[in-house]
């Protein structure tokens, strides 16, 4: 137990600058600690989390590997290549840091290396509601420097940063005011041009609902704006607008071959979403839908077939130095057909070409496979982080920078709640519960399995008035709170749910003896999910076989997965 550990005889001022707090505020020194609890923080000693899926269970061939590449909430991947490096930026909506970036040597290995938003004067993503923020970032390579363009939905709108180092500094952003709609792609032509394609309302009223377009500017890089002049529908609505395609987005172009394709997202970002493509020789000229479109989905499968991966686009492709395609897309995994706690998913599949040259990610009626052949590109690089499969992750808060894997809500700043010292987290709690707009005390990772395991030890609060514990969290109207508080003189658990914005205490224990910490437990399996607590060695159940499904972004709507989190609170 840390807190035994012997340190050094500090002064009282010292041990108060330990705690983060100053020393105004009320303390209560406990014998077993090297330092004072401040009445308004809480303190957690370590999280743990285990991923357990069955179908991760068999073990690899050593030619193959794992899909998804990068498990969790890791959605819209977009990718680049620098050499024989491959970097990845995926959304991340309202959490910070912003635009998490993924380093691999041979495209299955993966490693989180820094975050494209990381201070508020590049953007403030306070006040928004989760599924907001950041959208479909592209990440590009070009003469030196990296490149992404996105969208910061009710927070500024579309923008360039850059950097010389993809695990950062970024740039501030490049504001885009004439670019509208979300989705935004950034094309280096051979002749030197440089043209944005993005999703935006179509010419005139929308035909129907879901009725978009895809536009393209022209963008100067030394000015760093579109040229107004520029600007040009090249596609409308979709593959077949006589269908009534919906939702026709997420665009990139590439100059292959002589050809310009221009690689869409069609149909949603539920159960029928798709990946299509469309070509032209001149960009001056209209783009012609592949025939054989949509060249990725699982809509077209047995809904009811096992361990489905199901919402396939988005996609984005790349090629490797030995010349073979391949494609980065998200995807599902779901149970009871539709359902998924998990988010949005990073995948990974080879792209075959056609005789007449047209692209193909998936042939029609196929299922997109947990496990296949490995690319020829690369070695994995030193000290990877396992980012699928089943494995086990644990910060034991032992350095003073967070691990990239930590997000949270509102300021990209978080000095004024959070501080590492002294082998703990120490959140100094606000009154700002779960379900605010406004700065939650909330310290968060991605669940990247349908069963898992998370928990974490805290100390007893020495004072009443302050309540600690673990959530998981899908977003401010729907998620599971397992809080621990005192009463008096007594200790209470308590499991909180947040269903449609309705507060309500599920369940409540007391503790029966008096020690200096608890573990917290949450346990989740598909459509359920048990909350319990560790005391002297011994498990005990608070709340077993809660309902999870409000953890599904396809039940509660939005776009981001479920997270599990330290949060601390004021009442």
């Amino acid at each position: 137990m840390r807190y035994l550990k012997p340190l050094k005889v500090l002064s009282v001022c010292a041990l108060l600058a330990l705690a983060g707090c100053s020393s105004n505020n009320e303390t209560e020194s406990d014998p077993n600690l090297k330092f004072n609890q401040q009445a308004d923080t809480a303190y957690f000693d370590w999280f743990k989390y285990q991923g357990n899926d069955t179908v991760f269970n068999q073990p690899l061939a050593a030619d193959e590997f794992q899909n998804p590449i990068i498990s969790g909430f890791y959605p819209d991947p977009s990718i680049t290549r620098k050499g024989d490096d491959y970097y990845i930026a995926t959304s991340s909506f309202a959490y910070n840091q912003g635009l998490p970036i993924f380093h691999s040597k041979d495209l299955v290995n993966w490693t989180l290396i820094g975050h494209g938003l990381t201070r508020d004067n590049q953007f403030d993503l306070s006040g928004i509601d989760v599924s907001s923020g950041i959208y479909a970032p592209t990440i590009r390579y070009h003469n030196g420097l990296f490149y992404i363009i996105t969208t910061a939905v009710y927070s500024g709108g579309n923008f360039i940063i850059t950097a010389q180092n993809p695990a950062g500094p970024w740039s501030k952003p490049i504001l885009l005011p004439e670019v509208g709609g979300i989705d935004p792609d950034i094309f280096f032509d051979d002749d030197g041009k440089v043209y944005i394609a993005h999703n935006d309302a179509p010419l005139g009223k929308p035909l129907y609902e879901g009725h978009r377009a895809i536009w393209l500017w022209e963008y100067d890089p030394v000015a760093q704006k579109v040229k107004p002049e520029s600007r040009k529908l090249i596609v409308d609505g979709g593959t077949d607008i006589s269908k009534k395609p919906i939702w026709i987005e997420a665009p990139h172009i590439y100059k292959i071959n002589g050809w310009y394709y221009l690689v869409c997202a069609e149909g949603g970002t539920g159960y029928n979403h798709s990946a299509v493509v469309f070509r032209t020789k001149d960009l001056n000229e209209p783009f012609t839908p592949y025939q054989a479109n949509p060249i990725l989905t699982q809509r077209d499968l047995d809904i009811d077939r096992p361990d489905p991966i199901t919402t396939a686009g988005h996609a984005d492709l790349i090629k490797t130095p030995q010349g073979q395609w391949w494609a980065v897309f998200l995807a599902t995994r779901s149970y009871n057909k539709t359902l998924y706690n998990t988010g949005r998913e990073t995948f990974l599949l080879p792209v075959t070409w056609t005789n007449d040259g047209w692209p193909e990610i998936l042939p029609k009626g196929e299922t997109i496979p947990y496990r296949l052949k490995k690319p020829t590109s690369g070695e994995k690089i030193t000290h990877a982080e396992q980012t699928t499969g089943n494995f086990s992750w644990t910060d034991e808060f032992e350095t003073k920078r967070l691990d990239l894997n930590w997000s949270w809500l509102g300021s990209h700043n978080n000095a004024s709640w959070l501080r590492l010292n002294n082998g703990y987290a120490q959140l100094k709690a606000n009154k700002q519960n779960l379900m605010s707009l406004e700065q939650p005390v909330y310290l968060a990772r991605r669940v990247q399995h349908q069963t898992y395991q998370a928990s974490t030890k805290v100390l007893l609060p020495k004072q009443t008035g302050l309540q600690l514990g673990i959530t998981a969290y899908q977003n401010e109207k729907f998620h599971y709170f397992l809080g621990l508080e005192k009463i008096d003189t007594a200790y209470r658990l308590f499991v909180e749910s947040v269903v449609e914005g309705k507060r309500q205490v599920l369940k409540h224990v007391y503790l029966p003896d008096q020690v200096a910490a608890i573990e917290l437990v949450i346990s989740g399996d598909k459509d359920q999910i048990n909350f319990s607590y560790r005391q002297n060695k011994v498990t005990e159940p608070v709340l077993m076989g809660a309902d999870a499904t409000i953890l599904s972004t396809e039940k509660v709507g939005g776009f981001v997965g479920s997270m599990l989190g330290l949060h601390a609170r004021k009442f």
